[in-house]
């Protein structure tokens, strides 16, 4: 007698694929939204044109790419476990997402009202990295804390070097080729842990 397989519920199956879609997602929108901070960083080493800042725009496409093909490709191990979302989960990120955007705006028109636009990346990426600790919690990607963490850490670093008097570019190089880092970190994660 062969043993057989359990057999999933279509509750199990609705959240194996919830799950999978989720993974998916996330690897692509923080993919994206490193790619997005790269540019911004790679703005700071020079003109578009030079070898410095095409280099690394190149350099980041490719990571961005092999970071979306990881997280999508047909063979990938399911992930470890399957998250458990909060009731309402979507509207709470909704929500979050809301607040986010409004503060990058409030951020961009206090730091351009105060004469300091310098201060604009690190402003964001505090933003950034603050609303990704209640997306920890309604995604249920204990990964995003780290993210948090880090995306804050690198808001305060540039706000000490732009208060330091640093120059607008190389606050850029430092904040946005860091706050790419830590984006690119979470995507592969979730593309190849789940």
């Amino acid at each position: 007698m062969t043993p057989t397989q359990p057999v999933p519920s279509s509750g199990d199956a609705e959240c194996l694929t919830l799950t999978r879609q989720l993974r998916r997602r996330g690897t692509l929108v923080l993919s994206v939204f490193a790619l997005l901070w790269a540019f911004a960083g790679a703005s700071g080493t020079g003109a578009a044109t030079d070898a410095v800042p095409l280099s690394i725009e190149v350099a980041a496409v490719l990571v961005t790419a092999a970071a979306v093909y990881l997280g999508h490709r047909a063979g990938a191990a399911p992930s470890p476990r399957s998250v458990r979302l909060p009731e309402n989960w979507a509207r709470g990120v909704g929500i979050v997402n809301g607040v986010e955007v409004a503060a990058i705006v409030a951020v961009i028109a206090a730091a351009n009202g105060s004469g300091r636009p310098e201060l604009v990346p690190a402003g964001i990426a505090l933003v950034v990295g603050l609303h990704f600790f209640p997306l920890a919690r309604l995604y249920d990607q204990w990964q995003y804390r780290w993210t948090a963490a880090l995306l804050t850490a690198v808001a305060v670093v540039g706000l000490v070097l732009a208060g330091a008097g640093l120059t607008a570019g190389s606050v850029r190089i430092v904040v946005g080729l860091g706050c790419a880092a830590v984006l690119w970190a979470a995507a592969y994660h979730l593309a190849l842990r789940g």
